[in-house]
């Protein structure tokens, strides 16, 4: 599928993004207003540092595993993850091993073109004690045109923004388009995408789009880039994922080779 410009993660020195989200005061939103988010999705989503001096969002699937988008993740990139309370220096925790789908294709994202946009991530230690792992979608979920959605996220409340707010915020967006097992966008009900309004932005690169599945908050799919209004570059106007089901054998068997099976 074609696409405009998405939010892809923000290059900024790692140690002065860490220093940064325990400096900077509570911000508005993720982008367009969204609140802070609470409870389950708060608790599963942390923020992700790496050695190239980027950022990225990322969804506790264990204790000690995360799961975030392919773009997001190097071979040879060193990676932390930074439990952020504003006000307070970053808990950070190392991550000692990395998995990226085979099929993510960095030429095909650069393309504008769907890719298995997926990864995983190993921590030396559990993570702290606060956070708690969310639970997969079924490998037949599907969603449909007018279904809602929570993307939750740790990027910038401010398109162009060098710093972060040290929080996680959440928007409910619909689901618009064509929606397939390769991707599906997303927009603000109140603006269609044609005016700016909530959505994913830097930052919010594998961020987790949860369902809500008879009480019981699930992880549909993964952020992989964002649009302004009406289709320009930015933020506020689209927001892409994608879709775990396709690529849910391959967490499941990756996560027990790297030693942390799924419940």
């Amino acid at each position: 599928m074609n696409r405009p410009a998405r939010c892809l993660p923000l290059l900024v020195p790692a140690v002065a993004a860490a220093l940064s989200l325990a400096a900077i005061a509570p911000g508005a939103a993720m982008v367009g207003g969204a609140p802070a988010a609470t409870g389950g999705v708060r608790n599963a989503v942390v923020t992700i540092l790496s050695s190239y001096g980027t950022f990225c969002t990322a969804t506790a699937i264990t204790r000690d595993l995360l799961l975030t988008a392919g773009h997001c993740v190097e071979p040879d990139g060193r990676y932390k993850l930074a439990d952020t309370v504003p006000g307070q220096v970053p808990t950070l925790k190392d991550v000692v091993r990395t998995a990226r789908h085979p099929q993510f294709d960095i030429k095909r994202l650069f393309s504008h073109l769907a890719t298995a946009d997926v990864a995983l991530l190993k921590l030396g230690e559990p993570a702290p004690a606060r956070i708690t792992p969310a639970r997969l979608a079924a490998d037949d979920e599907r969603v449909a045109i007018g279904d809602t959605l929570t993307v939750a996220g740790i990027g910038v409340t401010v398109r162009g923004a060098d710093r972060l707010d040290g929080l996680v915020h959440a928007a409910t967006l619909t689901v618009t388009g064509h929606p397939s097992s390769l991707e599906v966008r997303l927009f603000d009900p109140a603006t269609k995408g044609v005016r700016a309004g909530l959505g994913a932005c830097t930052g919010d690169s594998g961020a987790p789009a949860f369902r809500d599945d008879n009480g019981s908050l699930v992880v549909i799919g993964l952020v992989s880039w964002s649009t302004g209004p009406n289709l320009t570059a930015g933020c506020g106007g689209l927001t892409g994922l994608t879709p775990l089901a396709r690529y849910r054998s391959w967490i499941i068997d990756t996560a027990k080779a790297l030693g942390s099976p799924l419940p």
